[in-house]
């Protein structure tokens, strides 16, 4: 590797590593708070060493941002696909996100959960970055119900848009109650309703979604 070449995967490694602690900082304090020099000072950094990789502060949240939803791809997302079409792929992508948001991932629960209801009534690139993610994570959902309806696991009469909806809408309202009230059986309850309302809307025939040992 030439000299050059040294510099630009060590400037590679100092920006992932950059990134993993904004990522981790943002899910707890807020994307908001996030500026270069409190991460400087977290990270043991000059300023100017920062603004060599982020020339501004919406730069930083806009990469932050991204860093995020790569790790959300990887967490929750991708898996998934190794997965049945259909009705066990639906519920892999459920569990995959509880798990993400349990604070297996980020300390702070899902950090788009936050970033969400921090920059929902705020204009600009930093809110168009997360309406993206989150666009793009509803229509996984609504994809995997559509392969559930034509696999045969779940009737027509099941509208994608609408349990894509409820399903996530659940798996949300388990983050407020594990974050906000401290409600440490909030995961387990949402698994449980999760796996009861799709088993409910589930056709005969269709592979059946056990509950994990102990539930």
């Amino acid at each position: 590797m030439t000299a050059d070449g040294g510099r630009r995967a060590k400037g590679r490694r100092t920006r992932r590593a950059i990134l993993s602690r904004a990522v981790d900082l943002a899910s707890v304090e807020g994307l908001q708070g996030l500026t270069i020099g409190r991460l400087a000072s977290e990270l043991g950094m000059s300023k100017s060493g920062l603004f060599a990789h982020f020339g501004s502060k919406e730069d930083l949240l806009l990469a932050t941002v991204a860093a995020a939803r790569e790790t959300f791809e990887q967490q929750v997302m991708r898996p998934a696909l190794v997965a049945e079409r259909g009705l066990p792929r639906l519920w892999s992508l459920c569990e995959a996100w509880l798990d993400y948001a349990s604070g297996a991932v980020f300390p702070g629960g899902c950090f788009f959960t936050a970033a969400s209801a921090e920059f929902d009534s705020r204009p600009g690139a930093v809110r168009d970055a997360i309406a993206d993610t989150m666009r793009e994570w509803l229509r996984s959902l609504e994809r995997a119900v559509e392969y559930a309806i034509a696999e045969g696991h779940l009737p027509g009469t099941v509208v994608p848009s609408e349990l894509s909806f409820e399903l996530h809408a659940l798996s949300m309202g388990a983050n407020w109650a594990w974050l906000l009230l401290d409600d440490g059986g909030a995961f387990d309850r949402a698994r449980r309703l999760l796996r009861g309302r799709l088993r409910e809307l589930a056709l005969d025939g269709a592979p059946a979604l056990e509950a994990a040992p102990g539930e």
